[in-house]
């Protein structure tokens, strides 16, 4: 019996959990040997040393067998199919979900730095390296929906990795929260870049991880105890670091709208991926106020068609956590902006996301909960999924 029944879910977040040399050998030589292994020690301290471990356990008959029984309390490496991708065809089969977006887990990090460097030869290799990556772990299985890289810092760079990734089989084009060095991510010479990922018909997508460092770190000096994260270590996930996840994409988006780029495409979409959705009611309020107030002295507010919450309602999909209220945040945004997300096999997402996002929908309709579920997926990914 699968975890999910009773109606289509689409999961807009998930993941592969990398080993520390999964790039290398989809990396081209001339980048090869200066690429370090991804660093994976942002969960339980420890836990990447059982990696070998844990890969002969996948093929113990005994572990296999309790698959169903324990398909959403593995977590990382010990999940089905989180990093043996000849396995994760049968970890969906158990999960019951018609698809899901697939994202790196600790690959975000050296892309945004590389992109932020000096090197774009290395950067824009880098990316090529996790995109080849990505699909080749996704080609198991149609229902797997790998997310392509492409680094903003370069405009002609920029345009030939979007067109490249979309020519590869990438579903959705990953790009930083953060803003590139030297110029908006606003900038009309990005312009090609949303243009073929419109024409496509596939969305851009932001995702935790790719705004840079959340917080001054002296934020954490408090002269009190240090505080555990989320997997029991000290620096990845705890309530202030919470607190910051959504700023990068609040700020990036407000100035995409404001400067038109969902004007001037408007079939365009956008994710925002395992970065809650409490924010978006105010947020959305917040930048019709900037319309109101700054629409006499600035003409590109003029130019637009639309209130800027509007855009908000027609190209953008945020993806709510389980601890937070979603049924308020669809009566708040609107019932087209949320999606369901597992966030498989991360901590994170729990071990039974859909009852806690069952409780907080409750008192809404079922065509509210058909669009939560697969619905405002469906929109987001275009002819991804045909």
């Amino acid at each position: 019996m699968p975890y999910a029944e009773g109606r289509i879910f689409h999961d807009a977040d998930s993941h592969i959990v990398e080993e520390p040399d999964w790039l290398f050998p989809h990396a081209d030589p001339s980048i090869r040997e200066r690429m370090q292994p991804v660093y994976v020690s942002t969960v339980k301290p420890g836990e990447e040393t059982f990696i070998d471990q844990l890969r002969r356990q996948h093929r113990d008959p005994d572990y296999r067998a309790r698959d169903e029984d324990e398909i959403m309390l593995r977590k990382n490496w010990k999940a089905t199919g989180s990093f043996l991708k000849e396995d994760r065809g049968r970890a969906l089969d158990l999960l019951g979900f018609t698809s899901q977006l697939v994202f790196n887990t600790f690959t975000n990090k050296p892309l945004l730095a590389a992109e932020g460097g000096d090197d774009l030869d290395f950067a824009y290799g880098l990316a090529r390296a996790h995109n080849r990556a990505m699909l080749d772990f996704c080609s198991v299985d149609r229902r797997l929906l790998g997310t392509g890289y492409v680094p903003l810092a370069d405009f002609a760079r920029a345009k030939a990795m979007a067109k490249e990734a979309i020519e590869m089989g990438c579903k959705a084009l990953l790009i930083s929260s953060a803003c590139p060095r030297g110029h908006s991510p606003s900038h009309v010479s990005l312009d090609p870049v949303w243009a073929q990922a419109q024409e496509a018909g596939i969305p851009i997508v932001f995702h935790v991880g790719g705004g840079g460092r959340l917080l001054d770190p002296n934020y954490f000096e408090n002269g009190l105890p240090p505080v555990p994260d989320f997997h029991g270590g000290a620096e990845n996930f705890r309530s202030i670091d919470y607190m910051a996840i959504p700023y990068p994409p609040m700020q990036t988006l407000a100035t995409m709208i404001l400067d038109g780029v969902f004007e001037r495409f408007p079939s365009l979409r956008c994710g925002v991926i395992e970065q809650g959705a409490s924010w978006v009611p105010g947020w959305m309020r917040m930048l019709d106020s900037a319309q109101n107030a700054f629409s006499k002295t600035e003409e590109r507010l003029r130019k637009l068609t639309l209130r800027p919450s509007e855009y908000v309602k027609r190209q953008i999909r945020v993806t709510p956590y389980p601890s937070e209220d979603a049924g308020w945040i669809i009566e708040q945004a609107g019932e087209q902006v949320c999606l369901f997300s597992s966030d498989y096999p991360h901590v994170e997402g729990g071990r039974d996301p859909i009852r806690r996002f069952e409780a907080s929908i409750a008192r809404h309709d079922d065509r509210t909960k058909q669009r939560f579920y697969c619905d405002n997926f469906r929109d987001l990914m275009g002819a991804a999924l045909d």
